[in-house]
């Protein structure tokens, strides 16, 4: 299995927005073009088919917050403006997740907090002293502990050679800035216990079988 932690069973993490019930939340970081969104569909699929009641969902959100966030990366408006529109995301977001928890179900959550540290870190590195300090401090009053985060790695290469399939770009695909990012998720691994690092390089069914094994060892 090429996952740093092996026979990972975290005790259950304490939320800092509500009391769980028998909930697990697990969430799916990476830069783009890990294949961490493939995966964990795949997950949700194969929870359900277990007899699990299992929510997947993702950030930004579909909600109008969501959307504003969208907008905003398409319209390119300051950077600072932009980390705060994800935060209000997420904060909005948290209340539903919480009480899916809340009611027993597995969450899976594709990008959380940890995505905008490792992104806005490195967009603010210039206009804030120590910029995830400042993110981190925020997103620690609006967010739920994962009980496991999958970290996706991947060199920035081989992620904008899978991302050269996709129609348009983002701003965010650009190889030295996602080089930046990796590092920030590497940063954030060394602080967050919940962090699972998986070889996102190897082809998606062998991935997906560490992080089901993972999972289910979890639930």
């Amino acid at each position: 299995m090429s996952i740093k932690a092996q026979n990972v069973a975290l005790p259950r993490s304490s939320t800092l927005t509500s009391d769980r019930k028998n909930g697990r939340f697990f969430v799916f970081e990476g830069i783009d073009g890990s294949g961490k969104s493939t995966v964990a569909g795949m997950l949700r699929d194969a929870l359900v088919a277990d007899g699990i009641e299992c929510e997947l969902t993702a950030e930004p959100t579909r909600s109008w917050l969501g959307d504003a966030v969208r907008k905003a990366n398409e319209c390119g408006i300051d950077d600072l403006a932009e980390a705060l529109l994800f935060m209000a995301d997420r904060a909005e977001h948290t209340r539903q997740i919480s009480s899916w928890l809340e009611m027993g179900k597995v969450v899976l959550c594709d990008r959380y907090y940890a995505s905008t540290l490792a992104y806005q870190t490195a967009l603010l590195k210039d206009r804030i002293s120590d910029p995830m300090a400042w993110l981190r401090a925020i997103n620690e009053k609006i967010i739920v502990v994962p009980d496991l985060t999958f970290f996706f790695q991947i060199d920035a290469e081989v992620s904008l050679d899978r991302l050269s399939f996709r129609a348009g770009r983002s701003k965010f695909e650009k190889l030295e800035f996602l080089r930046k990012v990796d590092r920030n998720y590497r940063l954030v691994g060394s602080f967050d216990r919940s962090f699972v690092s998986i070889d996102a390089s190897r082809p998606v069914d062998q991935v997906f079988k560490d992080v089901l094994h993972l999972a289910r060892q979890n639930l």
